[in-house]
């Protein structure tokens, strides 16, 4: 049998054997290992039609085999092409994708209100009135009752659970004017009391400015609250508008540009904390500063270890667990992204210093210099331009993150978001949209001027 035969032969049995045994070990290992990979995902989705991958990968390795015995390899882009080729045919079927499921009409009933985005309103005088209710009850809460400039507001009974009907009364407002009555949480969200808690309720007050309903506590007021068993104090409002000409900032775009101005303060404090403990870490994490006896490797291989686990738990689970621990809001969500900011600016920078020419150490070292005037006089002056340069780029990558972090409690504009969609209102996820826009160009902008100065 010829040589070129046994090649061919054993390539059918065990595909990029050939190749290995004709030197080329890397070549028909990496063949071996995208043929197992490709029929055991054939396999497992059971789809006729993508076996056809496997066996054109099985026969261009005989063709690839026969042709290096010759002296010369066959392009690898063929078999590449086979195999991305019946990955997107997997994907398509695990994404499940069917464009037959979209529904126009949905969206467009949803797409037309966010051509008209709710940052302005007419400017009008504000006539408002709130009284605080304690929820849930505690042993003895205290009376729902507030006066203030000949306005009283009341709620009975005094306090209530989740879905219990209050009854709620205001006095000395205008007469016969329209009065919204909405909730709001403790950490200031407003809640929709109207129907399906997705509208808002609105009344017209009486001859004596006095407006009394029925509400419920919204199923929504105790949602991602630390305990929900802990009695805490809402709010129900009471509102009326005279317009006045001109125009102002409505409601929506008020806590558009307050959630703007948390999401970009928890995206600077979160990064200005990490870095004050990502620096000193980043040096316990170079092999090439701590290699030097048993000791320091240990805490090398320690540091780094804790740096690689922290940065494979993505921000929002951290999130997550801060808003259990202390409660809604932007401090939670700072609190998240400076943990997960301190892990992956700390492996960044410890990469660069083990990257730095070892020239000028090796010169410190043979000095006499003790570990820290290595590093004083070697290290810090050839790692402050790429420590900027990755800080920067960190605060980009915050501000982006603390959009989302909102959506799970943890504040700033992207906890509007998550209350704007709850309760429909695509009007103000419009505003919200263009908000989040601006922000990132914005920032992208001044971080890519200071980076060309600093840098």
């Amino acid at each position: 049998m010829s040589r070129d035969a046994k090649i061919a032969l054993v390539s059918i049995v065990i595909p990029g054997l050939g190749q290995i045994l004709l030197g080329a070990t890397a070549r028909g290992v990496g063949i071996l290992v995208g043929f197992l990979a490709m029929l055991a995902t054939t396999v497992w989705y059971g789809q006729p039609l993508w076996y056809l991958s496997p066996i054109l990968i099985w026969l261009w390795n005989i063709w690839d085999a026969v042709s290096l015995a010759g002296g010369r390899g066959r392009s690898v882009l063929l078999p590449l092409f086979f195999g991305l080729a019946a990955a997107y045919s997997i994907g398509w079927q695990v994404v499940e994708i069917d464009f037959s499921r979209a529904n126009l009409d949905r969206a467009i009933a949803i797409l037309r209100p966010m051509t008209r985005p709710d940052f302005i309103q007419p400017r009008r005088e504000v006539n408002q009135m709130w009284v605080a209710v304690e929820v849930p009850c505690s042993s003895q809460p205290p009376a729902a009752r507030r006066e203030d400039a000949g306005r009283t507001a009341m709620v009975i009974p005094d306090c209530g659970r989740v879905g219990e009907t209050l009854i709620v009364s205001v006095t000395g407002m205008w007469p016969n004017a329209e009065t919204q009555v909405y909730w709001q949480n403790p950490i200031g969200n407003m809640l929709m009391l109207g129907e399906g808690e997705i509208t808002m309720l609105k009344l017209t007050s009486d001859e004596n400015g006095s407006v009394t309903t029925t509400i419920r506590v919204p199923t929504t007021a105790l949602v991602a609250a630390p305990d929900p068993t802990l009695p805490q104090f809402h709010r129900v409002y009471f509102e009326q508008y005279r317009p006045l000409g001109g125009f102002e900032l409505s409601f929506i775009g008020n806590e558009v540009l307050k959630g703007a101005l948390a999401t970009v303060s928890m995206a600077f404090l979160a990064t200005g904390l990490a870095v004050l403990f990502a620096v000193p870490v980043s040096f316990l994490a170079a092999r090439n500063l701590m290699s030097g006896n048993p000791v320091t490797y240990a805490i090398y291989l320690v540091v780094r270890t804790l740096l690689n686990i922290l940065r494979s738990i993505e921000s929002l689970i951290i999130a997550i667990v801060f808003v259990v621990i202390v409660g809604l809001g932007p401090f939670a969500g700072m609190l998240a992204l400076a943990l997960h900011s301190i892990a992956a600016l700390g492996k960044l920078y410890s990469e660069v210093i083990e990257g730095i020419e070892p020239g000028p150490i090796e010169a410190v070292r043979a000095t006499g210099a003790n570990w820290l005037q290595v590093v004083r006089y070697a290290v810090i002056p050839q790692i402050i331009p790429p420590f900027t340069a990755f800080t920067i780029y960190r605060w980009d990558i915050n501000v982006r993150s603390a959009t989302v972090i909102g959506l799970v409690g943890g504040g700033g504009i992207g906890f509007l978001l998550i209350e704007l969609i709850r309760v429909n209102n695509m009007r103000g996820v419009s505003a919200v949209f263009i908000a989040i826009a601006v922000i990132v160009i914005a920032l992208d902008y001044v971080s890519a001027k200071v980076r060309e100065r600093l840098v």
